[in-house]
This record gives C-alpha cells, sequence and structure tokens, in this order.
C-alpha cells in the first residue's frame, strides 16, 4: 500500500525539478498543489452525495421531526448550540462528537473494500477513519470554517503500518489534527507518527513527499498542477 500511494504522489509531479512552498509543512513534508480531484473518484463522489444532502441538513436543523436518523439529530443540534463558538470549542466538540460512533470497516456496513462516506451515511451506519474525517470536514464546513482551512488527510501510520485518515485544520500560524483514534486535538508537528500521501478539499488536492525527495525552491516560488 505505502508504495503504491507513493508513487501515485510522484506521478503528480510535473516534471523532476518541480518545486513546491507552504507556509505549514505538514507532518514535515513538502507539497505540491493541484487544482483537480482527477483520480480521486472516492473524493469526487462523496462531494457530489454530501452536495445534494445539504437540503436535509437544513430541514433537520429547523425541525428535528424531519431529521432521517437520531443521529443526525444530535448532530445538527451541537452545531446549532456550536454557532458563534469559538473555533478552539467547535473543533475540540465536533471531533469528540464524531468519535462516539464505533468504528466499522466498510466490508461489514457496504460490502465493499473501501467506500467514502456522506454524513448521513456514517451518522446511521458508523464508518471506518475516513468516513469520520469527512462528517469533521462537513461540520466544521457548516459551522462557517473556511473549506482553505481544511483538508482530509490521507497518512502512512508508521506505529501501526497502515494507511489512515484524519482531518487537518489550519489556524493561525499552525495546523491541527483530528482524529478518530483520540479525542485529542494535537498540533500537526506533535504527531509524529503520520506521514502523509495527499491532502485534498473541495477545491484542491495536495501531493506530500519528504523534503529529500524534490528539490526545493526559493522564498516565494510555488507551483502548481492542472
Amino acid at each position: 500500500m505505502r508504495h503504491w500511494l507513493y508513487a501515485a504522489v510522484l506521478s503528480l509531479l510535473p516534471f523532476a525539478g518541480a518545486h513546491a512552498t507552504l507556509p505549514i509543512a505538514l507532518f514535515k513534508t513538502a507539497e505540491i498543489r493541484a487544482e483537480s480531484h482527477d483520480g480521486l473518484r472516492q473524493w469526487q463522489a462523496v462531494l457530489q452525495r454530501i452536495e445534494r444532502e445539504q437540503p436535509i441538513y437544513a430541514a433537520c436543523r429547523k425541525d428535528p421531526a424531519a431529521c432521517p436518523s437520531r443521529g443526525v439529530r444530535l448532530w445538527q443540534e451541537l452545531l446549532v448550540e456550536l454557532e458563534g463558538a469559538p473555533m478552539n470549542e467547535q473543533v475540540t466538540r465536533v471531533n469528540r462528537f464524531v468519535n462516539q460512533w464505533r468504528y466499522r470497516p466498510d466490508r461489514a456496513v457496504y460490502g465493499k473494500s473501501d467506500y467514502w462516506a456522506s454524513p448521513l451515511e456514517f451518522l446511521e451506519n458508523s464508518g471506518d477513519c475516513e468516513d469520520y474525517a469527512i462528517t469533521k470536514y462537513v461540520s466544521l464546513k457548516l459551522l462557517g470554517v473556511a473549506d482553505d482551512q481544511l483538508r482530509l488527510a490521507v497518512v502512512q501510520d508508521e506505529i501501526r503500518n497502515l494507511a489512515h485518515a484524519v482531518l487537518v485544520v489550519y489556524k493561525r500560524d499552525t495546523a491541527v489534527v483530528l482524529d478518530n483514534l483520540t479525542n485529542a486535538v494535537l498540533p500537526h508537528d506533535r504527531v509524529a507518527n503520520y506521514t502523509p500521501y495527499y491532502t485534498v478539499n473541495a477545491t484542491t488536492r495536495w501531493a506530500h513527499v519528504p523534503p529529500s525527495r524534490i528539490m526545493m525552491p526559493a522564498v516565494g516560488a510555488t507551483a502548481s498542477i492542472r
């Protein structure tokens, strides 16, 4: 899995000397920005389902009887309570709330080896790591956190030796990690066991590679893949 993912990341480089800079070296990696979701079919599909679910979120928020499940009703009640709260409180409580759902692998829920669930699907059926991250991502967007402050990160867990997914939230001069494995919200530079393959939000994706794998530019240089 790890070698295949790094090959996919490196394939995003337009040429051998591609450069990129970022204000925060997430998990101590360099990143290459791409204004495309090409090749990320699971992410593209779940974004479409999330868009279709928006009227259901709004109806549930106005009338609890319109909520399709108890989990969705509790979710919307939390979001109403957190409107206008400090961002730190929003991040911490969203992480803790979503982590209450028990982990269930995609094979058990959907009969597939990999399926990225929308919030309505997750809150009814639970799910695995990326499903927690997606529901947290949507929750914070609904609370008004800007999309460019949010990224779903697909990482290698160096301790468990497997691929994992978390939500990263950018705050001023740092980024914090929302992980289904813990209710603690930690700065990315205190999470030493994760190496990112790629990160993504609604508009953009970023390939991540160790700085030793690409030539770093002078300050202010950028590169994008389109």
